[in-house]
């Protein structure tokens, strides 16, 4: 299974829960993260979003940021966004129906994941734990089909 999480710059959301996917889901699923911007490409992950995800026994200082691509929707098998921007951005670059398909949020019910890069350490903490139970939820969904 190949699963690519989406969020606006790829230093804070999708980073972290491309963590706690490599860190919950089974080694071999293939697991990566883009930006719907080109802010922040090549850089790490936002230094708060480390320190969250590093007290919860999850290293982030190796992943970089990285754009998403039309070539996204061939190579992953499930794209995974955080907000309905993200969404209309990755959707909009689809070619067929097909690919549009692999497009989900990551929350249920069309939920945003809030972007905590101008707020506080509760935002890096509270993003941890939808994303935690967001990827475990994913994870079980995979395993009952």
């Amino acid at each position: 299974m190949k699963i690519l999480f989406v969020c606006l710059g790829n230093i804070c959301r999708s980073p972290m829960a491309e963590g706690i996917m490599r860190h919950l889901g089974p080694a071999d699923f293939i697991i990566d993260s883009a930006g719907t911007s080109n802010y922040h490409i090549g850089q790490p992950p936002d230094h708060r979003m480390i320190d969250t995800a590093k007290s919860f026994g999850i290293d982030l200082s190796s992943l970089r940021a990285r754009s998403f691509t039309e070539e996204d929707f061939d190579y992953f098998d499930a794209i995974y966004v955080m907000d309905h921007s993200n969404y209309e951005n990755v959707t909009k670059l689809a070619k067929t129906d097909q690919q549009r398909s692999k497009v989900h949020f990551v929350l249920p019910q069309q939920h945003e994941v809030p972007d905590p890069y101008f707020g506080g350490k509760d935002g890096f903490i509270e993003v941890y734990n939808l994303l935690h139970g967001a990827c475990q939820t994913i994870i079980d969904d995979i395993q009952k089909r």
